[in-house]
């Protein structure tokens, strides 16, 4: 059999090995090597690296379609699609602590006050409960461990050779060492779930090995926050609701994204170095702060070198070592810790400056938000965006459908955000589809 390593710990990877080891496959023969830490010494605020990565980690929410995150039925058709995410939403329950908690919501109809200012994508959602996901995160680990699996945490990736079929890792303390020196490890399958925090080394690989791939579009915009009487009506018809808009003359459309309710709470991402803002949810009513947020985000279309683009906007929306927030009349809130948002505060001006960041396109944001305060009119200045919510989307490899593997190394496969995905359910359900491959 083969010896299988999974570079990431986060849904995809995570998904991938359950599928093997459920399957009898030797979890003696699979190791998972991630930067990050084990769920029992991997803090809440630490998001983007370790045990479930930063969705499975931060985010309760499983979006069960599969026009929403991704290209999934493009490799293996609408049947399979679903199939697959059906076993990640399983193995969200089968490691749950309270799995008779888990919910789906499936709004069917557009209400009409949304007309005619915005479209509205209804999707069935999975509430997993952002609660929940620290013991999950423990049950999932000690089955796996249970199986056989090997995990190296706190370790990063540092270079492979496709060729050979090896990789060199370094732990993370040894990252500034200059003389430190590097563990090898074989692989006869490799399966490259980076995740957000490794899009960077993804990128580096493709360029190194003249990777074929598809340009993808900028995914940028703001984290929008208010009290959630605002949004009462309708949220009482979609929890997560999918605002939308499209101006396919410009190249450009928005979209709500990720909206969260009850006790919602603004998210501090670090990535690359600078800050950009996503937001959670809480279960527990002793976190109940009666605030909606949700990302309003622009998929622009059209623009050399999308992932520079987006990393050198960021860069410049960035003060005192922080994020920026904006608004008419309110202050940047707090986590469910009770500390403040970490966000420079700006004012009109401020914003001015940052429209010009965004050659041109903050304009569709600032419309946006003019549009809700039509639909939604008790809105009115009561809000506040934390700027910026990115989602960075190097190009995508090209793979072989039937398993996700690269086209030029049948035995390298791109998995999740390595391979433009853009939610939880569809990470899994790249994970689990490679593992099928294997078995």
């Amino acid at each position: 059999m083969k010896k299988i390593v999974i570079v990431g710990a986060g849904v995809a990877g995570i998904n991938a090995a359950t599928k093997l080891v459920d399957n009898g496959y030797p979890g003696e023969l699979i190791t998972i090597i991630d930067m990050g830490k084990d769920p029992y010494n991997r803090k809440a605020e630490e998001v983007m690296e370790g045990m479930l990565g930063a969705g499975g980690w931060s985010d309760g929410k499983l979006t069960y379609h599969t026009a929403i995150g991704g290209q999934l039925s493009k490799y293996c058709g609408e049947e399979k699609a679903m199939e697959l995410m059906d076993q990640v939403i399983t193995n969200f329950k089968r490691f749950h602590p309270k799995p008779e908690e888990v919910q789906c919501s499936n709004p069917v109809e557009e209400p009409d006050f949304i007309k005619p200012y915005f479209g509205l994508r209804l999707f069935p959602v999975w509430h997993i409960g952002t609660d929940y996901l620290s013991e999950i995160a423990k049950n999932w680990y000690e089955y796996l461990i249970s199986k056989g699996v090997k995990f190296e945490w706190e370790t990063k990736v540092v270079n492979i050779d496709f060729d050979k079929n090896v990789l060199e890792t370094l732990e993370t303390y040894q990252l500034d060492q200059p003389f430190a020196n590097t563990k090898v490890i074989n692989y006869n399958a490799l399966i490259f779930a980076v995740g957000k925090s490794g899009i960077d080394f993804a990128q580096s690989l493709a360029k190194q090995y003249e990777l074929p791939d598809e340009p993808k579009s900028v995914q940028i915009g703001v984290r929008f926050e208010a009290p959630q009487h605002h949004f009462q009506k309708l949220i009482d018809i979609s929890y997560d609701f999918k605002l939308y808009r499209k101006f396919e003359d410009k190249g450009v459309s928005l979209r709500s994204f990720c909206t969260n309710n009850n006790a919602a709470y603004v998210a501090v991402e670090e990535t690359y170095g600078d800050i950009s803002y996503n937001g959670h949810a809480k279960k527990d009513p002793k976190y109940k702060n009666d605030m909606t947020n949700f990302g309003i985000l622009m998929e622009i279309n059209g623009i050399k070198d999308p992932f520079e683009w987006s990393r050198e906007l960021v860069s410049k929306v960035q003060s005192n070592g922080t994020g920026l927030y904006y608004s008419p009349s309110r202050k940047p809130s707090t986590t469910s810790e009770g500390n403040d948002v970490s966000a420079h505060q700006i004012d009109w001006m401020g914003l001015q400056v940052v429209s010009e960041y965004f050659q041109g396109y903050f304009s569709y944001i600032t419309d946006f938000i003019d549009d809700m305060k039509k639909v939604f009119p008790t809105l009115e200045n009561d809000w506040g965006i934390y700027i910026p919510e990115v989602k960075y989307l190097s190009p995508e490899p090209l793979v072989n459908y039937n398993d996700l593997s690269l086209t030029k190394y049948p035995n390298v496969h791109f998995v999740g955000d390595a391979l433009s995905a853009r939610g939880i359910t569809v990470s899994g359900a790249h994970g689990i589809y490679v593992a099928e491959s294997l078995i």
